[in-house]
């Protein structure tokens, strides 16, 4: 089901961030301080997960479970591992176990569409999150993700930035099955494409568009295959921090990396940390602990039927070295 973009609302993170004494207010502690009430049983929420070997999903995961554990639900989490028929045996569970509700990370915005059709007769909600199933035949109750072309945009200026007047040839490491990543992509070509227009010299050229898989192996075998046959390419733009990282693997290995530069895509520690130390240019970072806690709370008002933004797309920001440099979650460090 394509839904329409939406604006971000400013979203109270309560329950991702302890609460503390504030100043002035005294706090008086009893000799046998008792737990806060446990809060009433909701159900159980099931959340098939694209794969859990990207820390991405995982933190996506552990918020919403955090968030949901706090309003009474449990949380049933389970991996698909990026297969459309694993996550469609999760959904069919989750219906047997007759839950409350169902969160995905679609593993194919196409394909999963029978499995959500089978919850939707059910009755049961099935809400998305960070990828978007797109087939206009069945019900999502909500969506809360990435402004996925916003952040294609981004990265495109990034590469503008990097490259400057002398422009370059550019590869492209692809996920066509996740709309995400095609949204990325196609916010990146269109800024890319503006800068060339009227352009006879500088332009950047991208020769290539390979499938990248969204896996740091495949990221890798992927850009070293480009490499052999683009001698001469100047940057990367990876559409997710693992894909980037096999990327500049693949740079290393045949001492390019400092021909080629990486713009990546999530913001992940891991990525954050390769800006740190200037194996990356830049990334667009995504918030993924806001889309399992919001996503926890569009599910409560759609079961109180209360109203709620059904699309959410949270916009994403550019994150360069200076933003590394004073970053305190990151490790210190030399450059590799």
């Amino acid at each position: 089901m394509r839904m329409r973009r939406s604006v971000w609302a400013i979203v109270t993170l309560a329950a991702v961030a302890g609460c503390g004494p504030q100043p002035g207010v005294e706090v008086k502690q009893t000799s046998q301080p008792s737990a806060p009430p446990a809060a009433a049983s909701r159900g159980t929420i099931g959340f098939s997960a694209l794969t859990l070997k990207n820390p991405f999903f995982k933190i996506i995961a552990d918020s919403l479970t955090a968030e949901a554990r706090r309003h009474g639900f449990e949380v049933t989490v389970s991996d698909a591992e990026r297969d459309v028929q694993e996550q469609t045996k999760h959904v069919e569970n989750f219906l047997a176990q007759k839950v409350s509700a169902i969160v995905l990370n679609p593993t194919d915005r196409i394909a999963i569409g029978p499995a959500i059709k089978k919850a939707n007769e059910a009755g049961v909600p099935v809400f998305t999150c960070d990828l978007e199933c797109e087939v206009k035949d069945v019900e999502v109750a909500g969506h809360v993700g990435t402004d996925n072309y916003q952040g294609g945009k981004l990265a495109g200026e990034a590469m503008i930035e990097v490259l400057g007047d002398g422009g370059g040839e550019v590869l492209i490491l692809h996920f066509k099955q996740a709309n995400s990543c095609v949204e990325r992509v196609r916010g990146f070509r269109e800024v890319i494409d503006k800068h060339n227009e009227g352009r006879s010299s500088g332009k950047i050229e991208m020769v290539a568009e390979l499938e990248g898989g969204g896996l740091q192996d495949q990221g890798f075998r992927a850009a070293a295959d480009a490499l052999q046959a683009h001698p001469n390419l100047s940057a990367i733009f990876a559409i997710n921090d693992p894909t980037a990282l096999g990327a500049w693997t693949a740079l290393k290995q045949v001492g390019k990396t400092d021909q080629v530069k990486v713009i990546g895509f999530d913001g992940q520690l891991e990525g954050k940390q390769a800006i740190k130390e200037g194996k990356f240019y830049a990334d667009p970072i995504q918030f993924p602990e806001k889309m399992g806690v919001i996503t926890v709370q569009n599910i409560l008002k759609y079961l109180d039927g209360e109203p709620f933004e059904k699309v959410i797309h949270i916009p994403t920001e550019l994150y360069r070295k200076a933003d590394a440099d004073r970053d305190p979650a990151l490790k210190q460090g030399q450059a590799n």
